[in-house]
C-alpha cells in the first residue's frame, strides 16, 4: 500500500512539472501574441470580412470587450505556438510505461501530431470558414443589417478552430490506443459504418451552419482521418512483425 501511494505521489509530481513547463511555454507564446494582436485579429477575421456587405466593421458593446477579446485571442495563439511543447510533454509523461521499441516514436508523434493540429486549423479558416461566413452573410438584407462583435467572433472562430484541429489528431490518437491495447485493427475495421455514422453526428454538432454541405466538409475529414489511421497502425504492426527475431524457431541439431 505504502509503494502505491509512492507510486501515485511521483506521477503527480511528475505532472505538475509536465504542467507547469506547459504553461511556462503557453505564457511565452501568450506575451509575444499580444505584441501582434491587432494583426492576429485582423488575419483572424479575414474570412468574415471579406464576405460582409462595403463599409461593415465589426463592433464591440462592452468597455472592456476590446481589451478581454486581446488578452483571449493571445492566450488561444499561445496555446497554438506551444503546441510542439506541450505534445513534447504529453509524451515524456506518457513514456516511461511503454516498452523501448514504442520510445522511438517520439519525434514522429510530436512532429506527426502538430502537423497535423495546424493542417486542421487550415481547413476550418481556409475551407469551412468562407462556405459558413457567406452562408450567414446571406441573411443581410436593406432592413437587416449584420454588426459582428468581435467578442462573440472570437469565442466562436476560436473554438471551432480549436476543435478541427483536435478531429485532425485522430490518426495519433487511435494509434496509441492500439499501442496499449485498448483497440484492435480488426476492432475498426468491423466498427467503420459506426464511425461513418458518428462523423457526420459531429459534423451537425460542430459546424455553424445547418446545411449538409458544410456538415460534409467537417465529416469527411473525420472518415478519411479513420482510415488513415488504420492504414497506419496495420503498416506499423507489420514492421514491427517483421523487424522482431524469429525466436520460436526450432535450433539446427548438433551434427
Amino acid at each position: 500500500m505504502a509503494d502505491e501511494k509512492l507510486a501515485f505521489t511521483e506521477h503527480l509530481v511528475e505532472l505538475r512539472k509536465r504542467l507547469i513547463i506547459c504553461l511556462i511555454a503557453i505564457a511565452c507564446g501568450f506575451g509575444a501574441s499580444y505584441y501582434f494582436a491587432d494583426k492576429i485579429f485582423r488575419f483572424l477575421s479575414a474570412p468574415l470580412y471579406n464576405q460582409l456587405p462595403q463599409g461593415s466593421t465589426f463592433i464591440f458593446t462592452g468597455l472592456t470587450d476590446a481589451f478581454f477579446t486581446y488578452m483571449k485571442l493571445s492566450f488561444f495563439s499561445g496555446i497554438l505556438f506551444a503546441t510542439p511543447v506541450i505534445l513534447h510533454q504529453i509524451w515524456h509523461f506518457v513514456a516511461p510505461g511503454l516498452y523501448e521499441n514504442e520510445k522511438r516514436y517520439a519525434v514522429p508523434f510530436i512532429f506527426l501530431g502538430t502537423l497535423l493540429f495546424l493542417i486542421g486549423i487550415a481547413f476550418g479558416y481556409y475551407i469551412v470558414f468562407p462556405v459558413a461566413f457567406k452562408f450567414f452573410v446571406s441573411y443581410t438584407t436593406d432592413s437587416i443589417k449584420i454588426l459582428p462583435s468581435i467578442k462573440e467572433y472570437l469565442s466562436f472562430s476560436c473554438s471551432f478552430l480549436l476543435a478541427f484541429g483536435a478531429i485532425f489528431e485522430i490518426p495519433i490518437f487511435l494509434f496509441f490506443l492500439e499501442k496499449i491495447g485498448i483497440v484492435k485493427v480488426k476492432q475498426l475495421r468491423s466498427n467503420r459504418k459506426y464511425a461513418i455514422l458518428v462523423a457526420f453526428i459531429i459534423g451537425a454538432v460542430l459546424t455553424p451552419t445547418p446545411d449538409v454541405v458544410n456538415q460534409t466538409l467537417m465529416a469527411v475529414p473525420i472518415i478519411i482521418l479513420y482510415e488513415i489511421s488504420i492504414i497506419m497502425i496495420r503498416l506499423m504492426g507489420e514492421k514491427k512483425e517483421s523487424s522482431e527475431p524469429e525466436n520460436n524457431a526450432a535450433p539446427d541439431p548438433d551434427p
